[in-house]
């Protein structure tokens, strides 16, 4: 059976509030709340990508603490935006 669209983004959202770090919690479910019903398939692949990566490794860069993969440079700047807009 395939995923609908909507319940893809249920499922991402779901898995950007329960990281376990609480920063990476807080973070990723304001990023899924506001950019994921936007985004296209590729994008929406992309960010399910970076939720397969290990939260430390995802505060240290979206913090800027550490440089990001080439590959989810794009998405890790826009989700450091996201988090630290009006800041």
């Amino acid at each position: 059976m395939t995923e609908t669209h909507e319940i893809r983004l249920k499922r991402l959202a779901m898995r950007s509030m329960r990281r376990g770090i609480k920063e990476m919690d807080l973070i990723l479910s304001r990023y899924a709340e506001e950019r994921l019903p936007q985004m296209s398939t590729a994008e929406l692949d992309r960010y399910e990508a970076l939720l397969s990566e290990n939260d430390q490794d995802l505060y240290q860069w979206v913090s800027g603490q550490a440089p990001a993969p080439v590959a989810l440079q794009a998405i890790v700047a826009d989700i450091a935006k996201s988090a630290y807009a009006g800041k």
